[in-house]
This record gives structure tokens, C-alpha cells and sequence, in this order.
């Protein structure tokens, strides 16, 4: 028996359902009553800008918020004035809509209101992905409707920066939400409380940093962020809490290893990709290169497992950091780099949630001291290691100069306080930094704050957490400064 097309009555009908303010005015409380994310002030004035005549692609990885964000969007264009009729949601996954071109579903929003004039409408589109050709049609409605605000989202992070990018030139406008920074986290719980700004007197200069009221109560929160805070659903659900890695690994991991890159890029061997993954994912901040990936997965070819990390990186899963020596210069062959999860949840996903005791602690705080950094698209993180004669060294994280590609600053990533009593033990940053004529560097501690001075050099340490919340603190200001 052949299968009956949906009727246009039956598509305007679920259109209606996914568009409540058509008949109420406003959006559904469920979503209103959510704290924004911090970014929302960054995306929202790409979305209200009808003067460009450019669609905005909001990506990022699974459960970071994209859709609640196109809501709080739509809730704010309301209260601006927007009229509700002028407005629409269409959810491109759902089997209503996933197989009608974007101009047709378009039309339908149209009549469903009893429109006539396709001017003065925003229109976002969700999950787009699902849509073959989706930059195809996107990219003719931006040209036919040069009155309308087209956005469209998608968890597809790789897929849609690809065809975003290949397709979209003059035509599309990205905007990369990641995992909750620290400092999301904090405010999304309302803790501001338990932080202060306070100032480092860093070679003279007033530097802003922040301290704590409460530093056990803080670490507390670190470490759940560390476990489960990249995901703004986790951290409101006390239920997903006790069991992160079943909500993370399935609807989070499992999505993009099986399915999205899988069709994106044509793997055949999933299990190659997936234990590639978990391997990473359990040695995040680790030193690795291809010659050892390839032994460690039973002999997959190196140009097979460089591709594999190709795709994990643009899939936003990982971040490739590459490595200077001592003197800041970079290898002419990158035979050795670490690789870092963007976010340390994916970790507590695959394995088991941390404990502070735990030998792997330091490590993911180093991962989790990376993803705030990784959100300033503007910066290239790089680590020093170096072998001189019988003496080695290395330098967990270095600001280089984009300018002539002199070290800026040093960092060393600790969760520990020995070297808060015992600095004299950071022998390998206070080489680096001599070596490259820096008067000051910076140590995270867990719990300890203050400077020490070492050979002519100022030490100064920072609990780990709050370093966490500077870094991500300081990047959201400095995208608001950009963007003006």
C-alpha cells in the first residue's frame, strides 16, 4: 500500500504547534524563564540586524543550548515589538518538515498566519542539517527575500562549517556557541557571591583577576563543572547528575561518532573513529604523536588517524595544541602535540566522574583551563617542551605574540600547593622564562592565592577555579569589545 503525502493542512497545523505565540503573543514560560547564556548578548544583535542581508548560522556541539537560545531570541524580538505573526520556528529533524524544501515551509509559515507580504520576518530554522542541500536553499532565500531575517541552527558543528563555509560566502554569518565557560556556569547558578575582582600587579601593570568569598564552596562547583558543566541541562537537573554519563554519551558522543561524521565524511569504520576517541578522551593534555596513536589502535594507518583527528576537530570535540622548545621556536615538523577534550565533560562521559584525590585531577583541570581558553577564536595556544643534553622540560600553556611570535606569558597548570611553599621546584618555568626574558608567570594552586619572588622573576598563583573564571570572564568582555 502506498503511503499518503502530508497535507497542507497537516503541515500548517504542526507549524501552528511549534509556533504558540501565533495565537498567545508570547513564547511558552518553559523557555522564559531559563537564565540566558552570556553569549545570548553577542548573538542576539546578529539576529536583529535586518540591515545586512546575511543569514546567521548558529553551531555548536550537541546540548549547549542552541535551540533555548533561538527562543530567548524570539522572546526578545516580541518585547521589542516584532509582531508575533511575523516570527516563526520551524524544527527541520521533525518528519513534518524534513523532507520540504526551506522556501516551501517558508510559504506555509506565511499562510498559517494569514499573512500576505513576506517582508519584516524572522524565521529560524532548527537543526538544519537534517536538510540535504540545506546551504543550497538557505543561501536562495537570503537572495529572494532580502527583507527577511533568515537564522538557522544546527549540533552538526563540522557539517555546518563546511558547507557554511564552502557555500555561504557574502551570504551567511557564523556563530559558534561552545560548552558553558566557568564562568556561564557560575552565572547561570547565580553564584556570583562567591566572587570578587581584585587586581595583580602583573610587571607594573594592574591586571583584573577575581577571588573568592568561599574557596571550598567553589571548588565544589569546579569540580562538578569539571564532571558535568559543559551542558547547561545537566546542571539544573539533579536527576541527569546522578547517572551525566548516560545523558552525555548517548545523546552527545554517540550522535556525533556514529552518525554525524559517519555521514558527513563517508567513514566506514566507526569503531576505528570511536576508539580513536576514547583513547583521547582518557588522556586528554597528553603529549601524543601519530606513531604512537597508530600502535595504540592496533595499526591503523597514520594518514587514516591524521584524518580522524581532522574530523574530531571540526566536529568540536577536541583541540590540536602544538609544541615550541625552549627558546620559543617552533618545529619544522610537528612529530609531537597534545591533544585536549574542548570539554572535560566528555571525559567524565566515557570513564567515571572525578574525585578531587584522583592522579587524573590535574590533568582535566589542565583540559578544563584550556576550554575556557579555546573560546577566543583570536588565540593559538601553545606549550613548551624542550630536551637539552641530559635536562628537560616543559611549560603547560604560552601566550605568543601574533605580531613576531615572542612569548607574552607562561603558565603553569597545578592542582596542587606544593609549589605555592615550594616555588623554587618550578625549575622548568623559571627557565623558560628566563630563557625568554619574562619577569612574571602564572601558577594555579587549589586553594592558594599570593606571589612569590624567585630570581628576579614574580610568581604568582591563582586557585585553579578561579583562573577558570577569569579566563572566561575576561574572553566574553573582550568579544562585547570586538563587536562593537
Amino acid at each position: 500500500m502506498a503511503l499518503l503525502p502530508l497535507s497542507e493542512e497537516q503541515v500548517l497545523d504542526r507549524l501552528k504547534q511549534e509556533n504558540p505565540w501565533w495565537a498567545t503573543g508570547a513564547v511558552d514560560d518553559d523557555y522564559t524563564k531559563m537564565q540566558k547564556r552570556l553569549y545570548f548578548d553577542l548573538f542576539f544583535p546578529l539576529v536583529e540586524d535586518i540591515s545586512i542581508k546575511r543569514a546567521v548560522i548558529l553551531m555548536g556541539p550537541r546540548r549547549v543550548g542552541k535551540t533555548v537560545m533561538i527562543f530567548h531570541a524570539i522572546d526578545s524580538l516580541l518585547k521589542r515589538g516584532v509582531s508575533p505573526h511575523q516570527i516563526a520556528f520551524v524544527s527541520v529533524e521533525n518528519p513534518f518538515f524534513n523532507k520540504l524544501p526551506l522556501e516551501q515551509l517558508f510559504k506555509a509559515c506565511i499562510k498559517a498566519t494569514g499573512k500576505s507580504e513576506p517582508k519584516g520576518w524572522y524565521v529560524f530554522f532548527d537543526e538544519i542539517q537534517y536538510l540535504k542541500d540545506w546551504e543550497v536553499h538557505l543561501k536562495s532565500l537570503v537572495d529572494s527575500y532580502p527583507h527577511v531575517k533568515f537564522v538557522a541552527s544546527g549540533s552538526a558543528a563540522a557539517a555546518l562549517k563546511l558547507k557554511s563555509t564552502e557555500s555561504g560566502a557574502g551570504r551567511f554569518t557564523d556563530f559558534m556557541l561552545p560548552p558553558l565557560t566557568f564562568n556561564e556556569y557560575i552565572h547561570l547558578l547565580q553564584l556570583h557571591h562567591l566572587i570578587i575582582p581584585t587586581q595583580i600587579d602583573w610587571e607594573g601593570n594592574a591586571t583584573s583577576f577575581y577571588e573568592t568569598t568561599n574557596i571550598a564552596l567553589l571548588n565544589e562547583h569546579f569540580l562538578k563543572y569539571i564532571n558535568y558543566g559543559g551542558y547547561p541541562e545537566i546542571i539544573f537537573s539533579e536527576k541527569l547528575q546522578v547517572n551525566p554519563s548516560r545523558f552525555i554519551k548517548s545523546d552527545i558522543i554517540d550522535k556525533v561518532l556514529l552518525r554525524d561524521l559517519p555521514s558527513l565524511y563517508g567513514i566506514q569504520d566507526v569503531q576505528e573513529l570511536n576508539s580513536l576517541f576514547t583513547s583521547i578522551a582518557y588522556n586528554s593534555g597528553q603529549e601524543f604523536s601519530l606513531e604512537a596513536l597508530s600502535q595504540a589502535s592496533g595499526g591503523v594507518e597514520k594518514n587514516t588517524i591524521k584524518r580522524y583527528i581532522q574530523y574530531l576537530e571540526a566536529a568540536f570535540l577536541i583541540k590540536i595544541v602544538h609544541r615550541i622548545d625552549h627558546n620559543a621556536k617552533k618545529f619544522s615538523r610537528a612529530n609531537y602535540f597534545k591533544i585536549y577534550l574542548t570539554n572535560p565533560s566528555l571525559r567524565s562521559a566515557l570513564f567515571t566522574p572525578l574525585q578531587p584525590t584522583d592522579k587524573l585531577m590535574g590533568a582535566m583541570v589542565e583540559t578544563a583551563i584550556y576550554a575556557q581558553w579555546l573560546q577566543r577564536e583570536w588565540f593559538e595556544p601553545w606549550y613548551a617542551r624542550w630536551t637539552a643534553g641530559r635536562t628537560q622540560g616543559e611549560v603547560d600553556m604560552v601566550g605568543l605574540s601574533p605580531q613576531n611570535f615572542k612569548p607574552l606569558w607562561a603558565l603553569e597548570v597545578k592542582w596542587s600547593n606544593r609549589y605555592y611553599e615550594n616555588p623554587s621546584e618550578l625549575k622548568s618555568l623559571m627557565s623558560f622564562c628566563q630563557s625568554n626574558s619574562l619577569k612574571s608567570a602564572l601558577v594555579t594552586t587549589i586553594d592558594k592565592s599570593g606571589s612569590r619572588a624567585m630570581n628576579e622573576m614574580k610568581l604568582h598563583f591563582l586557585p585553579s577555579a578561579l583562573y577558570a573564571y577569569t579566563v572566561g570572564k575576561n574572553t566574553i568582555n573582550q568579544k562585547k569589545v570586538r563587536n562593537i
